[in-house]
Formats: structure tokens, sequence, C-alpha cells
């Protein structure tokens, strides 16, 4: 229970989805063990959390918080995740194993093959929504050999040190422990010799996970879906104060990857304060890193040396858009990310401009990095002028294409710049 607007009177009761485990806990956790209450102020709060599989996990890194302090982001270790998730495997979102009880009785998960063997059951009352979910053979194959992969590279921050794989499974489960078979039959395929992996139950691998990362050393957590939904948010959180700043990075099974950063359940917000106010305050800073991870391993994949040379630009963009605090500021007639944009296509078009292993990117790039730099004081006025006033993008979950585009490209100078590169760079295309 806690507030979500003090200030208007609204509880997550009024709105269940503005207090959710994986994002609320974390903070919660991060700041001291203290939510909202009606009076604006924090207070101690306790939770309960319906869920006895993993419930213990967030009372394991509550426990080791109280008895250690808050984490130091300047030396804390990584937790990177491996999550089973391939081909819908535990899936536990809305899919077509998601039923509506027609009536009250048992529904039963029954072999094919003329065995007819029930493998589990439950009891329902009519109109209970009943859902199910299965990991096939491939997808946990892949996701062990993901986790060998990524423990044998090793390429985190401080990986002078040794880095160690924790795969997160309950002996006591009968789910976990048929995964466990798995687990230990593929293993050797993927000759694991002189890595340092383990099968941990998942209280005993949040407790060595959370010591690790106060030591400063740098754990895989190798998890099921709805953990790797929870660490996700977890880590990052107790780090930075949010995970959509996050890159994730998804192999898929068939080749390539999926690039993406989750929101950290800020987008509601984000979208009600963009409308009122015709201010967008989101951070885009994990999807300019998953933009440049996915052009970069489009470079390697292919041997394309102007993706190469892209992506490194953009990378040495990011660091100075992340060292000159770039970043969209609180409140209105501040930069929003609107203008962020600005900034990293005007430091990525400047790296662009001053790399010579392309020549033809050099030239591309030339004009276009100066006439950022000269058009700075117009481009940010007129993505300020913009805000203030309510905004209509024409829908919520469907918006309308053109207002959004309008909308989100307020500047005409910022939008006829990006023209210019668009419509004279193609030499220079990927």
């Amino acid at each position: 229970m806690a507030m979500v607007d003090s200030n208007k009177g609204i509880t997550n009761l009024h709105k269940p989805s503005d207090i959710i485990i994986d994002n609320s806990m974390p903070t919660a956790i991060r700041g001291g063990g203290k939510m909202w209450n009606a009076d604006d102020k924090e207070e101690d709060f306790k939770a309960c959390i319906p869920d006895r599989c993993y419930a213990g996990v967030f009372q394991e890194c509550i426990e080791f918080c109280r008895q250690n302090g808050a984490f130091d982001p300047k030396t804390m270790g990584s937790c990177p995740n491996v999550g089973l998730m391939a081909q819908k495997a535990e899936g536990y979102g809305s899919h077509p194993t998601t039923f509506e009880a027609a009536t009250s009785g048992t529904i039963r998960i029954v072999l094919n093959g003329g065995s007819n063997k029930v493998l589990l059951g439950h009891r329902v009352q009519k109109g209970d929504i009943w859902r199910s979910c299965q990991a096939k053979d491939a997808p946990i194959k892949d996701w062990v050999k993901l986790a060998v992969v990524r423990c044998r590279a090793n390429q985190f921050p401080n990986n002078d040190k040794p880095c160690k794989a924790i795969f997160w499974l309950d002996p006591a489960r009968a789910h976990d422990c048929a995964i466990m078979d798995k687990v230990l039959k593929y293993l050797p395929e993927f000759q694991p010799e002189g890595l340092d992996i383990q099968i941990m139950s998942p209280e005993e691998a949040m407790r060595i996970t959370c010591q690790r990362a106060k030591d400063g050393l740098n754990t895989i957590t190798v998890t099921g879906n709805v953990l790797r939904d929870y660490l996700t948010d977890l880590f990052p959180i107790l780090e930075l104060g949010t995970s959509s700043k996050m890159l994730s990075i998804v192999p898929m099974l068939a080749g390539g990857g999926m690039y993406e950063t989750g929101a950290g359940g800020s987008a509601p917000k984000h979208v009600e304060q963009f409308t009122k106010e015709g201010r967008l305050r989101w951070d885009s800073l994990g999807e300019y890193l998953a933009l440049t991870s996915s052009i970069e391993d489009l470079g390697k994949e292919t041997g394309n040396k102007k993706a190469a040379a892209v992506a490194a630009a953009l990378d040495k963009a990011v660091g100075t858009f992340l060292s000159a605090n770039k970043n969209p500021g609180r409140k209105v007639k501040e930069i929003d990310n609107r203008g962020s944009h600005y900034w990293v296509a005007r430091y990525w078009a400047e790296e662009l401009a001053k790399q010579q292993e392309v020549p033809e990117l050099h030239a591309a790039f030339a004009d276009a990095s100066k006439s950022l730099q000269e058009s700075e004081a117009n481009v940010l006025q007129e993505m300020v002028d913009c805000q203030g006033t309510k905004v209509d993008i024409g829908g919520y979950y469907k918006v309308d294409k053109a207002k959004a585009d309008a909308a989100m490209n307020p500047s005409a100078t910022f939008n006829e710049i990006i023209a210019r590169i668009t419509h004279g760079g193609s030499d220079a295309k990927v």
C-alpha cells in the first residue's frame, strides 16, 4: 500500500499498475525501506508479495541491505542477466494458454499419445482466469549455451576480476527440478571447464550476488522469465535509481538480436506530462546504447567498415553527451527528450566528421556537423518554445502518426539539417 499521488489522494488501490513488484520493490529498498504516505512524506513500508516462488528473493535483498547498508554505485559489481524467454518460454503475459473457466471444476494438463497422464491440475471456480506456461527444449538449450558464452567472454566492467554465473533454480520446486535436469544435461556440451558456474536456490543466489556486487565483483544471473523481469529492474535501480537507462540485448535463436531498453514503469507518467505540458522527460540513453550495439554487431557480423565506423562514432558521442550532462531536465522550459536528441545528433555528426577511417563518412557529415554547431541557439530555442501547452497526438495506445511526428519534431531548423543529411549523404549510406 502506498500513495501514487499524495496531492490527489490516489493510492495503488485506485490504479494497481502504479505499484508493481518489479519496479516498486527495488525503489523502496533503495529508499531505505520507505514509500510515500498521505502527507506526501516517506514512511517505513511493509510489502506483501503474493508469489511464494520468488518473494524470498526480495526478503534476502532487504536483509542484506539492513546488515550492510546501501550499495555504492561507484564500486558495486555488475549483475547482467541471461533470461529464459525464447519461444514464449515461461511466458507470464497474455497468450493462447490463458482461459476463463466456463464452470467450476478442475483444469488439467494431460499428455497426448494415449497415456492420458495428468501432469498437473488446479481447482477453479466459474469465471476464474487460468493460465499455463511452457518451456521447450530448444530455448532451454540455447539459454544454457548463452550463459556459458557470456561467462567465458566476461565483457563487463572490472573484468580482470572473476565473473561468476549462477543458475537461479529451486531444488524444492518441481518445475525448477525439471529445468535443472536439462541444465546439467546440456552444460557439458558447451565446454564449461575453467569457468565459475553454479546452480543455487533463488534465495542463496541473491545472498551471494548481493555480496559480490558489494565487493565490486560481477555476477551473471541466469534465470527463468519472471526472475529475469525482477532482476533486470532490481540491480539497475539499486545502482542508478532507474532501469530505464539500461541496455538489454536478447540473442535470437535464428540469429541476430533484439536490442532494447525498458521504461522502468515510467511510460504512463511521461505520456501524461507530454500531452498536458508539451514536454517529454523520457531519457533515451538506453536507446542510444541499443542503437550503438546493434550497428556495432552489424559491422562485426558482415565486415561492414562503414557500420563499424558509425557505431564507434555514436559510442564516443554518447560518452560526450553523458559528460556534458545533456539529459532531459525535470521542468517545463528545460531541455527535454527532443533537446537531448539534438545533442546526440550533433556529437555524432562531429565524431563522424573527425574520423578518417572512412573518407565518405567524413565528407558526408562535415557540413552537417558545422550546421548543427552554428544552429545550436535556434534549435534549442525552438525546442523550448513548444513547451508549456497541451499536445494532441491523436490517441494513447495508437497515436496519429502525423500528429505525433509534428509534436516530436518541433524545430524546423533541426528538421531541415537532418533532411539535408538524409538526401545529401547517400554516398555514405551504410
